[in-house]
């Protein structure tokens, strides 16, 4: 995945929902995403978690079977003509999953993970490195460190919020342009927006905010925006509370077009 490539006054879109829930689901949200992409132009990867490995509670849903989630990116990917993303937790999921998709990406909690890193790296494919709530912007450049080191420079790295308190995350827009030496750099405007820890032991979120976030993280000169959408997030099984709802991406995507396209010319 060259960034290098997509024109000053277009981003990347990595998009797509939390988790794969089912063939149907993931296929509603591609085509989507798909027709707004084409017709704003804008290049796009299209995201799905095979299986969520990271939930706070036991009975939280984790995800509808390994290699069934895996073989609907893969269908996606080929019927779309779009590349696709997903989540590793384990450095034995790094092969497997690579068979399937076109970019791996390491969750924030396990960015620091080398055995990980190293595994990932080693698959060949594009990795997504995002950076931890408990990380330095700085400190990323460790992360990548281990990813090149192991013999591939095909490296993104990926804001999505600080930890701030025990209740919510917050974004430092200073982190834009250090992590951008480091490697491209992804804002991730919907996690960005999560209230973790809840008592209920659910994440909560404020999605009002996503357009504020994008539009800081366009003026900043992000590479690329990350957006978890869905067609209906209050019926998401995971992080529907922090989702963009896809009848309102278009609208959004277009606004922050207009806003790159302004400010790659200053």
């Amino acid at each position: 995945m060259n960034l290098s490539n997509i024109p000053k006054d277009k981003f990347l879109l990595i998009a797509g929902p939390c988790v794969i829930e089912s063939d149907e689901i993931a296929n509603q949200i591609a085509e989507k995403l798909v027709n707004i992409t084409s017709k704003l132009s804008i290049p796009l990867i299209f995201k799905g978690s095979y299986k969520k490995a990271n939930r706070t509670k036991l009975d939280s849903f984790t995800g509808i079977g390994d290699i069934k989630a895996l073989e609907i990116l893969k269908k996606i990917n080929q019927e779309f003509k779009i590349p696709v993303i997903t989540d590793i937790h384990e450095k034995n999921e790094a092969q497997i999953a690579s068979e399937y998709v076109d970019v791996l990406q390491i969750p924030a909690f396990l960015a620091r993970q080398t055995e990980l890193l190293v595994a990932a790296a080693k698959t060949g494919k594009t990795i997504n490195i995002k950076k931890g709530q408990f990380m330095s912007p700085d400190s990323m450049e460790f992360a990548v460190n281990k990813v090149k080191e192991s013999g591939n420079d095909k490296i993104m790295i990926t804001e999505r919020g600080t930890q701030f308190g025990y209740n919510d995350l917050i974004v430092d827009f200073r982190s834009i342009p250090k992590m951008k030496k480091i490697a491209p750099t992804i804002l991730d405007v919907t996690h960005s927006v999560q209230k973790p820890n809840q008592t209920s032991g659910v994440t909560g979120g404020n999605p009002e905010y996503i357009e504020s976030l994008a539009r800081a993280g366009i003026v900043n000169d992000v590479d690329g925006i990350f957006i978890e959408t869905h067609t209906d997030p209050s019926k998401s099984k995971s992080d529907g509370a922090n989702m963009l709802s896809i009848d309102k991406l278009e609208d959004l995507l277009q606004n922050l077009l207009e806003l790159r396209s302004t400010s790659s010319k200053l």
